[in-house]
Protein backbone atom coordinates (compact mmCIF):
# COMPACT_ATOMS: atom_id res chain seq x y z
CA UNK A 1 0.00 0.00 0.00
CA UNK A 2 0.71 3.62 -0.25
CA UNK A 3 0.45 6.71 2.39
CA UNK A 4 0.70 10.25 2.40
CA UNK A 5 0.84 11.69 5.68
CA UNK A 6 0.20 14.93 6.33
CA UNK A 7 1.25 16.96 9.63
CA UNK A 8 2.43 19.80 11.50
CA UNK A 9 5.32 17.81 13.43
CA UNK A 10 5.42 13.81 12.22
CA UNK A 11 3.50 13.40 15.44
CA UNK A 12 2.53 10.00 13.56
CA UNK A 13 6.22 9.32 12.90
CA UNK A 14 6.46 6.19 14.63
CA UNK A 15 3.19 4.91 12.54
CA UNK A 16 4.98 5.86 9.14
CA UNK A 17 7.77 3.33 10.77
CA UNK A 18 5.74 0.50 11.10
CA UNK A 19 4.26 0.84 7.80
CA UNK A 20 7.80 0.73 6.44
CA UNK A 21 8.95 -2.45 8.40
CA UNK A 22 5.77 -4.01 6.96
CA UNK A 23 6.50 -3.34 3.21
CA UNK A 24 4.62 -0.41 2.92
CA UNK A 25 5.77 2.87 0.75
CA UNK A 26 5.51 5.89 2.66
CA UNK A 27 5.96 9.68 2.44
CA UNK A 28 5.64 12.19 5.17
CA UNK A 29 5.03 16.53 4.82
CA UNK A 30 6.00 17.70 8.00
CA UNK A 31 4.82 21.52 7.69
CA UNK A 32 6.68 23.29 10.65
CA UNK A 33 10.53 23.96 9.65
CA UNK A 34 11.39 23.36 13.56
CA UNK A 35 9.66 19.85 12.95
CA UNK A 36 12.77 18.94 10.36
CA UNK A 37 14.50 16.41 12.37
CA UNK A 38 12.00 14.55 13.49
CA UNK A 39 12.58 11.07 12.20
CA UNK A 40 15.35 12.28 9.83
CA UNK A 41 16.86 9.11 8.69
CA UNK A 42 14.13 7.43 9.81
CA UNK A 43 10.98 8.15 7.62
CA UNK A 44 10.53 9.56 3.89
CA UNK A 45 9.89 13.03 3.50
CA UNK A 46 8.10 15.24 0.86
CA UNK A 47 8.29 18.88 0.42
CA UNK A 48 4.98 19.72 -1.24
CA UNK A 49 2.40 16.66 -0.72
CA UNK A 50 -0.34 18.28 -2.95
CA UNK A 51 2.50 16.99 -5.54
CA UNK A 52 2.17 13.19 -4.30
CA UNK A 53 -1.09 13.13 -5.09
CA UNK A 54 -0.62 11.25 -8.15
CA UNK A 55 1.33 8.78 -6.66
CA UNK A 56 -1.34 8.32 -4.18
CA UNK A 57 -4.19 8.40 -6.94
CA UNK A 58 -2.20 5.86 -9.09
CA UNK A 59 -2.28 3.14 -6.16
CA UNK A 60 -5.83 3.16 -6.73
CA UNK A 61 -7.80 1.33 -3.25
CA UNK A 62 -4.08 0.60 -1.82
CA UNK A 63 -3.18 4.36 -1.76
CA UNK A 64 -4.16 6.41 1.56
CA UNK A 65 -3.65 9.93 2.83
CA UNK A 66 -3.00 9.85 7.18
CA UNK A 67 -4.13 13.59 8.55
CA UNK A 68 -2.44 13.60 12.02
CA UNK A 69 -4.00 17.21 13.47
CA UNK A 70 -7.67 19.08 13.69
CA UNK A 71 -7.00 22.08 11.82
CA UNK A 72 -7.63 20.64 8.11
CA UNK A 73 -10.74 19.02 8.29
CA UNK A 74 -12.38 20.94 5.50
CA UNK A 75 -9.23 19.88 3.38
CA UNK A 76 -9.77 16.17 4.43
CA UNK A 77 -13.66 16.50 2.95
CA UNK A 78 -12.61 17.77 -0.03
CA UNK A 79 -9.65 15.52 -0.75
CA UNK A 80 -12.95 12.59 0.26
CA UNK A 81 -15.02 14.11 -2.18
CA UNK A 82 -12.83 14.10 -5.05
CA UNK A 83 -12.39 10.39 -4.96
CA UNK A 84 -9.36 10.21 -2.26
CA UNK A 85 -9.11 7.26 0.55
CA UNK A 86 -8.38 9.86 3.70
CA UNK A 87 -7.83 8.69 7.15
CA UNK A 88 -7.98 11.58 9.83
CA UNK A 89 -11.19 12.89 10.70
CA UNK A 90 -13.52 15.97 9.23
CA UNK A 91 -14.40 19.24 9.46
CA UNK A 92 -17.47 18.38 11.76
CA UNK A 93 -14.57 16.29 14.51
CA UNK A 94 -11.99 19.64 13.89
CA UNK A 95 -15.47 22.14 15.37
CA UNK A 96 -15.88 18.80 17.91
CA UNK A 97 -12.42 19.12 19.66
CA UNK A 98 -11.59 23.28 19.18
CA UNK A 99 -14.92 24.48 19.62
CA UNK A 100 -15.18 23.43 23.52
CA UNK A 101 -18.95 24.77 23.30
CA UNK A 102 -19.97 23.16 20.74
CA UNK A 103 -18.31 19.85 21.88
CA UNK A 104 -20.52 20.00 25.05
CA UNK A 105 -23.73 21.10 22.92
CA UNK A 106 -23.06 18.09 20.60
CA UNK A 107 -23.00 15.54 23.66
CA UNK A 108 -26.12 17.30 25.06
CA UNK A 109 -27.96 16.61 21.70
CA UNK A 110 -26.94 13.13 21.44
CA UNK A 111 -28.23 12.49 24.99
CA UNK A 112 -25.17 12.98 27.05
CA UNK A 113 -25.66 14.46 30.64
CA UNK A 114 -22.66 17.58 30.53
CA UNK A 115 -21.47 19.62 33.67
CA UNK A 116 -22.38 23.08 33.12
CA UNK A 117 -20.20 24.75 30.89
CA UNK A 118 -19.99 28.61 30.00
CA UNK A 119 -17.83 29.99 26.92
CA UNK A 120 -16.64 33.66 26.91
CA UNK A 121 -14.33 36.20 24.39
CA UNK A 122 -13.86 38.51 26.81
CA UNK A 123 -11.89 37.94 30.11
CA UNK A 124 -13.62 41.03 32.32
CA UNK A 125 -16.95 38.91 31.49
CA UNK A 126 -15.19 35.48 33.14
CA UNK A 127 -14.19 37.16 35.70
CA UNK A 128 -17.54 39.19 36.61
CA UNK A 129 -19.13 35.55 36.52
CA UNK A 130 -16.81 33.94 38.49
CA UNK A 131 -16.82 36.26 41.29
CA UNK A 132 -20.55 36.09 41.67
CA UNK A 133 -20.99 32.28 41.53
CA UNK A 134 -17.88 30.79 43.61
CA UNK A 135 -16.99 27.30 43.18
CA UNK A 136 -14.66 25.32 41.88
CA UNK A 137 -14.11 25.57 37.65
CA UNK A 138 -11.89 24.50 34.90
CA UNK A 139 -10.59 27.15 32.43
CA UNK A 140 -10.00 25.26 29.02
CA UNK A 141 -8.89 27.59 26.22
CA UNK A 142 -10.57 26.80 23.07
CA UNK A 143 -8.61 25.91 19.72
CA UNK A 144 -5.71 24.12 18.66
CA UNK A 145 -3.13 26.76 19.17
CA UNK A 146 -2.52 26.43 23.06
CA UNK A 147 -0.55 24.67 24.55
CA UNK A 148 -2.47 21.89 27.26
CA UNK A 149 -0.24 23.73 29.94
CA UNK A 150 -2.26 27.14 29.28
CA UNK A 151 -5.25 25.20 31.02
CA UNK A 152 -6.09 25.21 34.51
CA UNK A 153 -8.27 22.87 36.58
CA UNK A 154 -9.27 24.76 39.81
CA UNK A 155 -8.45 23.93 43.16
CA UNK A 156 -10.11 26.50 45.40
CA UNK A 157 -13.77 26.02 46.23
CA UNK A 158 -14.24 29.97 46.13
CA UNK A 159 -12.82 29.95 42.60
CA UNK A 160 -10.32 32.66 43.91
CA UNK A 161 -6.92 30.35 41.71
CA UNK A 162 -8.99 30.76 38.50
CA UNK A 163 -9.77 34.20 39.25
CA UNK A 164 -6.17 35.31 39.85
CA UNK A 165 -5.01 33.43 36.44
CA UNK A 166 -7.24 34.72 34.03
CA UNK A 167 -6.64 37.97 35.60
CA UNK A 168 -3.12 36.94 34.54
CA UNK A 169 -3.79 36.27 31.34
CA UNK A 170 -6.17 39.07 30.54
CA UNK A 171 -2.72 41.88 31.55
CA UNK A 172 -0.66 39.44 28.84
CA UNK A 173 -3.20 39.11 26.31
CA UNK A 174 -1.48 40.57 23.03
CA UNK A 175 -3.18 38.25 20.23
CA UNK A 176 -5.02 40.94 17.74
CA UNK A 177 -7.87 37.70 18.01
CA UNK A 178 -10.26 38.24 21.29
CA UNK A 179 -9.57 35.43 23.28
CA UNK A 180 -11.92 32.38 23.23
CA UNK A 181 -12.60 29.90 26.52
CA UNK A 182 -15.13 28.43 28.39
CA UNK A 183 -15.28 27.74 31.92
CA UNK A 184 -16.82 24.21 33.02
CA UNK A 185 -17.76 23.58 36.21
CA UNK A 186 -15.52 21.17 38.33
CA UNK A 187 -16.79 17.23 38.65
CA UNK A 188 -14.70 15.27 41.36
CA UNK A 189 -14.75 11.25 40.29
CA UNK A 190 -12.76 9.08 37.81
CA UNK A 191 -11.06 10.35 34.98
CA UNK A 192 -11.32 7.85 31.83
CA UNK A 193 -11.62 7.62 28.34
CA UNK A 194 -13.34 6.25 25.67
CA UNK A 195 -12.15 5.64 21.87
CA UNK A 196 -13.13 3.91 19.00
CA UNK A 197 -12.29 4.00 15.11
CA UNK A 198 -15.08 4.85 13.03
CA UNK A 199 -15.30 4.42 9.35
CA UNK A 200 -17.88 6.46 7.53
CA UNK A 201 -20.47 4.52 8.24
CA UNK A 202 -20.40 2.27 11.81
CA UNK A 203 -17.36 2.04 14.69
CA UNK A 204 -15.50 -0.78 14.84
CA UNK A 205 -15.45 -3.15 17.44
CA UNK A 206 -14.08 -3.47 20.01
CA UNK A 207 -13.73 0.09 21.74
CA UNK A 208 -11.06 1.13 24.35
CA UNK A 209 -10.49 2.32 27.58
CA UNK A 210 -7.65 5.24 28.51
CA UNK A 211 -6.45 5.99 31.84
CA UNK A 212 -4.56 9.45 30.88
CA UNK A 213 -1.55 10.64 33.04
CA UNK A 214 -1.45 14.32 32.41
CA UNK A 215 0.80 16.18 34.15
CA UNK A 216 4.46 15.92 34.15
CA UNK A 217 5.36 14.47 37.71
CA UNK A 218 4.33 11.49 39.42
CA UNK A 219 1.45 11.53 41.76
CA UNK A 220 -0.28 14.26 39.64
CA UNK A 221 2.02 17.07 39.89
CA UNK A 222 3.19 19.99 37.90
CA UNK A 223 2.06 21.85 34.72
CA UNK A 224 -0.74 19.65 32.07
CA UNK A 225 1.55 18.29 29.03
CA UNK A 226 -0.37 16.61 26.22
CA UNK A 227 0.69 13.24 27.70
CA UNK A 228 3.10 11.43 30.18
CA UNK A 229 1.92 8.23 30.12
CA UNK A 230 -1.17 5.70 29.88
CA UNK A 231 -2.90 2.66 30.85
CA UNK A 232 -5.02 1.50 27.92
CA UNK A 233 -7.66 -2.27 27.07
CA UNK A 234 -9.80 -3.53 24.48
CA UNK A 235 -11.92 -4.93 27.13
CA UNK A 236 -14.62 -4.26 29.18
CA UNK A 237 -15.79 -0.57 27.16
CA UNK A 238 -19.49 -1.73 26.20
CA UNK A 239 -20.95 0.37 29.00
CA UNK A 240 -19.46 3.68 28.56
CA UNK A 241 -19.19 3.44 24.75
CA UNK A 242 -22.58 2.71 24.64
CA UNK A 243 -23.70 5.83 26.93
CA UNK A 244 -20.83 8.02 24.71
CA UNK A 245 -19.69 7.54 21.43
CA UNK A 246 -22.41 5.44 19.97
CA UNK A 247 -24.91 7.79 20.43
CA UNK A 248 -22.59 9.70 18.20
CA UNK A 249 -22.60 7.51 15.52
CA UNK A 250 -25.62 9.33 13.27
CA UNK A 251 -23.18 12.98 13.32
CA UNK A 252 -20.03 11.50 11.96
CA UNK A 253 -21.63 9.49 9.26
CA UNK A 254 -23.79 12.57 8.20
CA UNK A 255 -20.10 14.14 8.76
CA UNK A 256 -18.12 11.77 6.60
CA UNK A 257 -15.89 11.06 9.30
CA UNK A 258 -13.41 8.18 9.02
CA UNK A 259 -10.80 7.90 11.75
CA UNK A 260 -10.06 7.98 15.41
CA UNK A 261 -11.98 9.58 17.78
CA UNK A 262 -12.10 9.71 21.95
CA UNK A 263 -14.48 11.17 24.53
CA UNK A 264 -12.36 12.04 27.74
CA UNK A 265 -15.27 11.59 31.22
CA UNK A 266 -15.45 12.19 34.61
CA UNK A 267 -17.24 9.19 36.58
CA UNK A 268 -18.63 9.70 39.76
CA UNK A 269 -21.74 8.09 41.64
CA UNK A 270 -23.89 10.27 39.59
CA UNK A 271 -23.10 8.61 36.17
CA UNK A 272 -21.04 9.33 33.04
CA UNK A 273 -20.04 13.33 32.78
CA UNK A 274 -18.38 13.94 29.26
CA UNK A 275 -15.38 16.45 28.92
CA UNK A 276 -14.25 16.84 25.57
CA UNK A 277 -13.35 15.13 22.27
CA UNK A 278 -10.28 13.79 20.46
CA UNK A 279 -11.02 14.02 16.99
CA UNK A 280 -7.73 12.39 15.55
CA UNK A 281 -5.08 9.68 16.35
CA UNK A 282 -4.51 10.51 20.15
CA UNK A 283 -0.80 10.83 20.91
CA UNK A 284 0.53 8.87 22.58
CA UNK A 285 -2.45 7.02 22.21
CA UNK A 286 -2.07 5.71 19.06
CA UNK A 287 1.43 3.75 19.95
CA UNK A 288 -0.13 2.56 23.16
CA UNK A 289 -2.97 1.12 21.62
CA UNK A 290 -0.52 -0.98 19.06
CA UNK A 291 0.79 -2.73 21.62
CA UNK A 292 -2.38 -4.75 22.03
CA UNK A 293 -3.18 -5.30 18.04
CA UNK A 294 -2.83 -8.20 16.78
CA UNK A 295 -3.03 -6.72 12.80
CA UNK A 296 -0.96 -4.09 11.75
CA UNK A 297 -1.53 -0.77 11.02
CA UNK A 298 -1.85 -1.78 7.12
CA UNK A 299 -4.29 -4.47 7.94
CA UNK A 300 -6.31 -2.42 9.88
CA UNK A 301 -6.88 0.91 7.81
CA UNK A 302 -7.65 -1.50 4.95
CA UNK A 303 -10.44 -3.04 6.61
CA UNK A 304 -11.57 0.86 8.28
CA UNK A 305 -11.79 1.39 4.00
CA UNK A 306 -13.23 -1.34 2.58
CA UNK A 307 -16.04 -1.71 5.25
CA UNK A 308 -15.46 -5.46 4.77
CA UNK A 309 -15.91 -6.37 8.89
CA UNK A 310 -16.09 -4.45 12.15
CA UNK A 311 -13.76 -6.39 14.19
CA UNK A 312 -10.40 -5.28 14.95
CA UNK A 313 -8.48 -8.47 15.94
CA UNK A 314 -7.07 -7.49 19.91
CA UNK A 315 -5.14 -8.85 23.16
CA UNK A 316 -6.79 -9.15 26.13
CA UNK A 317 -5.30 -7.32 29.15
CA UNK A 318 -3.64 -4.12 29.34
CA UNK A 319 -0.89 -1.96 27.95
CA UNK A 320 1.07 0.38 29.49
CA UNK A 321 2.80 3.44 27.66
CA UNK A 322 5.65 5.28 29.70
CA UNK A 323 6.47 9.05 27.91
CA UNK A 324 10.23 9.46 27.83
CA UNK A 325 11.31 13.31 27.76
CA UNK A 326 14.19 15.49 28.23
CA UNK A 327 14.60 19.28 29.36
CA UNK A 328 12.64 21.60 28.58
CA UNK A 329 9.67 19.43 27.76
CA UNK A 330 6.48 20.60 28.14
CA UNK A 331 7.96 23.62 26.62
CA UNK A 332 10.12 24.59 23.34
CA UNK A 333 12.40 27.77 25.19
CA UNK A 334 16.16 26.56 24.50
CA UNK A 335 15.76 23.16 23.99
CA UNK A 336 18.51 23.52 21.11
CA UNK A 337 20.55 24.42 23.94
CA UNK A 338 19.75 21.83 26.89
CA UNK A 339 18.99 18.64 25.22
CA UNK A 340 18.90 18.68 21.21
CA UNK A 341 21.46 16.17 19.75
CA UNK A 342 22.29 14.27 22.42
CA UNK A 343 22.95 10.69 21.86
CA UNK A 344 20.13 7.66 22.57
CA UNK A 345 21.60 4.64 24.26
CA UNK A 346 20.63 1.65 25.83
CA UNK A 347 21.91 -0.98 28.66
CA UNK A 348 22.39 -3.80 26.39
CA UNK A 349 21.09 -3.90 22.70
CA UNK A 350 17.44 -3.98 22.02
CA UNK A 351 16.39 -7.03 20.46
CA UNK A 352 13.79 -7.37 17.63
CA UNK A 353 11.23 -8.12 20.45
CA UNK A 354 12.15 -5.04 22.45
CA UNK A 355 12.09 -2.59 18.89
CA UNK A 356 8.45 -3.81 18.79
CA UNK A 357 7.90 -1.55 22.34
CA UNK A 358 9.73 1.61 21.47
CA UNK A 359 7.91 4.05 19.55
CA UNK A 360 10.38 6.83 18.74
CA UNK A 361 9.08 10.47 18.62
CA UNK A 362 11.83 13.51 18.58
CA UNK A 363 14.60 11.54 17.60
CA UNK A 364 17.07 11.28 14.32
CA UNK A 365 19.61 9.30 12.88
CA UNK A 366 22.91 11.12 12.74
CA UNK A 367 25.97 9.40 11.11
CA UNK A 368 24.48 6.10 12.22
CA UNK A 369 23.74 7.18 15.90
CA UNK A 370 19.65 7.62 17.25
CA UNK A 371 19.74 11.41 18.56
CA UNK A 372 17.51 13.53 20.50
CA UNK A 373 15.75 15.92 17.73
CA UNK A 374 12.60 18.14 16.81
CA UNK A 375 11.06 20.82 18.99
CA UNK A 376 10.72 20.07 22.64
CA UNK A 377 11.75 16.72 24.15
CA UNK A 378 9.13 14.40 23.59
CA UNK A 379 11.49 11.27 22.69
CA UNK A 380 9.30 8.14 22.89
CA UNK A 381 6.71 6.03 24.16
CA UNK A 382 8.15 2.71 25.44
CA UNK A 383 4.73 0.04 25.99
CA UNK A 384 4.27 -3.13 27.37
CA UNK A 385 1.40 -5.62 27.61
CA UNK A 386 0.27 -8.16 30.16
CA UNK A 387 -2.94 -9.96 31.07
CA UNK A 388 -2.91 -8.02 34.57
CA UNK A 389 -2.23 -4.14 35.23
CA UNK A 390 1.18 -5.06 37.02
CA UNK A 391 2.44 -6.97 34.18
CA UNK A 392 1.99 -4.28 31.45
CA UNK A 393 3.67 -2.14 33.89
CA UNK A 394 6.81 -4.39 34.80
CA UNK A 395 7.43 -4.78 31.52
CA UNK A 396 7.19 -1.52 29.95
CA UNK A 397 8.92 0.17 32.76
CA UNK A 398 11.35 -3.14 32.38
CA UNK A 399 12.38 -1.40 29.45
CA UNK A 400 12.24 2.28 29.75
CA UNK A 401 15.14 1.98 32.30
CA UNK A 402 17.32 0.59 29.66
CA UNK A 403 16.81 3.92 27.69
CA UNK A 404 20.25 6.05 28.65
CA UNK A 405 19.81 9.81 27.56
CA UNK A 406 21.33 12.64 29.84
CA UNK A 407 18.37 14.28 32.09
CA UNK A 408 16.05 11.35 30.79
CA UNK A 409 12.33 12.05 32.78
CA UNK A 410 9.77 9.94 33.47
CA UNK A 411 6.65 9.10 35.41
CA UNK A 412 7.34 5.74 37.15
CA UNK A 413 3.72 5.27 38.43
CA UNK A 414 1.66 5.11 34.92
CA UNK A 415 -1.48 2.84 36.10
CA UNK A 416 -0.64 3.20 40.07
CA UNK A 417 -3.90 4.78 41.09
CA UNK A 418 -6.06 2.50 38.64
CA UNK A 419 -4.62 0.05 40.91
CA UNK A 420 -5.09 1.67 44.17
CA UNK A 421 -8.80 2.60 43.80
CA UNK A 422 -10.01 3.55 40.38
CA UNK A 423 -10.55 0.11 39.54
CA UNK A 424 -12.78 -0.61 42.28
CA UNK A 425 -14.58 2.69 41.94
CA UNK A 426 -15.43 2.10 38.31
CA UNK A 427 -16.45 -1.47 38.88
CA UNK A 428 -18.84 -0.29 42.41
CA UNK A 429 -20.93 2.23 40.31
CA UNK A 430 -20.94 -0.22 37.17
CA UNK A 431 -18.80 1.07 34.55
CA UNK A 432 -16.52 -1.70 34.55
CA UNK A 433 -17.68 -5.50 34.49
CA UNK A 434 -17.41 -7.16 37.81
Amino acid sequence: MRFLGIGQYNDLGNLYRRLLAAGHEVRVFVSEADASGVLAGIVPRTEDWRAELPWIRAAGRAGVILFEGVDQGLLQDRLRAEGYQVIGGSAFGDRLENDRAFGQQAMAEAGMRVAPSHEFQDFDHALAFLRSQGGRWVYKLNGGEFPSTHNYVGELDDGSDVIALIEMHRDRWHSVDRPSFVLMQHVSGVEIGVGAYFNGERFLTPACLDWEHKRLFPGDLGELTGEMGTLVTYRGAERLFEATLAPMAARLREAGYCGYINLNTIVDERGIWPLEFTCRFGYPGYAILEELHVEDWGAIFTRMLSRDGLEIATHPGYAVGVVLTVPPFPYRSDYDVLSKGMPILFKGTPSPEDHAHLHYCEVALSEGRLVTSGVIGDLMIVTGRGTTVEAAQAAAYGLAGRVVVPNLRYRNDIGARFLREDRERLMNWGILPG
